[in-house]
């Protein structure tokens, strides 16, 4: 089964296939670590997080880097409002981005390359650049000459004069052209800095990611991937760097782009006060339901958030493991992915199919009879681990409530044996009460042919 993908730079989509089927290479944005990130920062890591297991099933080798930004003025800046070092702000702050999305679901990379331990790669490359006429020092700052690269503007696909109107460039004199962009920058004593041909200074943006791609995938990779957002200027920049660098050679030879994610049909904003920070959400909604619905979309395509489509997700996820915890009494097999769910998920990351998929697996499942159940289990089970879904046991799923909710299994227990005892009794009046006081500490019962089980209300 052939893994097609939309390829940004081309404008089609392609059939993939790696320089090296053994080796095959990714670079995935990660995040300035200066603050917690917020929900749509979290939806790069889950969808490509998908694109990581199906590149697992099609290639024996998979070498998936995702980076962390541990130089950035933002870093200076709460460093400098917390009065606290800058590795303080990092290491808190990467530590609980790797928490968080670990919370989604998301499988850590084979490489987390940082800025900082990148340094002198980043050195050299622009001594590279420079010594190539590619770059050029001034006022303790080098910076990359655009015009001297003539493809610049090909991956957003406008005329570089365009870009360059359209950006916020900063206009210093020191600069041959407005739309120059900084490689280095000098640091002063309050700033983090390193020795360098040029002075003390330290790395801007963009050379980061191309000298820590360079150094832990290659010259060119297969696949780079981030937010729509980056497209302009940041992964612009990287290709003209890493292509000048590396003596006209292909940065990346497919690019892939997450659409934004928006809040009630408009854009999340600081000032807009709808900034969903993920750390909060996940205090009050599972990691799963949240993962869940940043996969509801395609990846392509903005993807709005609201409370109503939380609900759903979690209503979603009640149905599959539900399905799941009727075959309890059922074989565990070994888990088989549907063709059809692998054939949706080939085509361009359609995640909407691929779920859809899930659901009549699920609906399959709940008709299945006799041996039927076993391939039925195996095959809902294989198609939701290929999304990072359904691979918690059901009943956990059910009684686990809401992070944060403090229900006592225990208690519950005691509660519906003492419930059973006054059935047995006839005394439906007590049994009625012990399911009213259930009810209100947000647990549901339900009497079947099993017996009786108890779930948590999720918000």
């Amino acid at each position: 089964m052939t893994i097609s993908l939309y390829n940004t730079l081309t404008r089609r989509t392609e059939a993939f296939a790696p320089l090296d089927p053994n080796r095959v290479t990714m670079y995935v944005c990660g995040p300035t670590v200066y603050n917690y990130i917020h929900i749509g920062n979290a939806r790069p890591p889950v969808v490509f997080d998908v694109l990581a297991s199906l590149l697992r099933r099609h290639f024996p080798h998979l070498v998936y880097a995702r980076n962390i930004t541990d130089v950035d003025d933002k870093i200076n800046t709460a460093a400098a409002a917390a009065g606290v070092p800058i590795t303080e702000i990092t290491g808190r702050y990467a530590q609980a981005y790797r928490d968080d999305i670990a919370k989604l679901g998301v499988a850590p990379p084979d490489v987390e390359p940082h800025a900082t331990a990148h340094i002198a790669e980043i050195i050299t490359m622009i001594q590279r650049l420079v010594a190539s006429g590619h770059a050029y020092h001034a006022e303790g700052h080098v910076l990359f000459h655009v015009a001297s690269y003539p493809a610049y503007g090909a991956l957003s696909g406008r005329d570089p004069d365009e870009l360059i109107a359209g950006a916020r460039v900063e206009v210093a004199p020191y600069k041959k052209d407005a739309g120059d962009f900084v490689l280095w920058k000098p640091s002063d004593e309050t700033l983090p800095g390193w020795d360098s041909p040029w002075g003390r200074g330290r790395p801007g943006w963009h050379i980061e990611c191309s000298a820590m791609s360079e150094a832990h995938l290659g010259d060119t990779i297969d696949i780079h991937a981030g937010g729509v957002d980056l497209t302009f200027p940041h992964h612009e920049n990287e290709i003209a760097q890493s292509v000048c660098a590396h003596g006209g050679k292909p940065f990346a030879r497919f690019w892939l782009h997450n659409g934004m994610l928006t809040f009630e049909g408009r854009k999340m904003s600081k000032s807009l006060g709808n900034v969903l920070q993920l750390h909060e959400l996940l205090k009050k909604h599972s990691g799963e339901a949240l993962r869940l619905m940043l996969l509801r979309g395609h990846y392509r395509q903005p993807l709005d958030w609201s409370d109503a489509a939380l609900t759903q997700s979690v209503r979603t996820l009640d149905g599959w493991y539900g399905a799941l915890r009727d075959l309890a009494d059922v074989p565990t097999r070994e888990p088989v992915v549907p063709a059809a769910v692998e054939a949706a998920l080939c085509d361009d990351l359609n995640t909407p199919q691929a779920l859809a998929e899930l659901s009549q697996l699920a609906d399959a499942a709940r008709r299945a009879t006799g041996g039927d159940r076993i391939a039925a289990k195996a095959a809902l089970i294989g198609g939701g681990a290929l999304l990072g879904l359904l691979q918690q046991d059901p009943e956990a799923w059910f009684q686990q409530g809401n992070p944060g909710d403090a229900i006592d299994a225990a208690m519950v227990e005691a509660l519906l044996e003492e419930r059973r005892a006054a059935r047995a009794a006839k005394d439906f009046a007590r049994s009625d009460a012990i399911r009213d006081a259930l009810k209100a500490l947000g647990v549901a019962i339900e009497d079947g042919a099993q017996g009786t089980r108890w779930s948590v209300v999720k918000a």
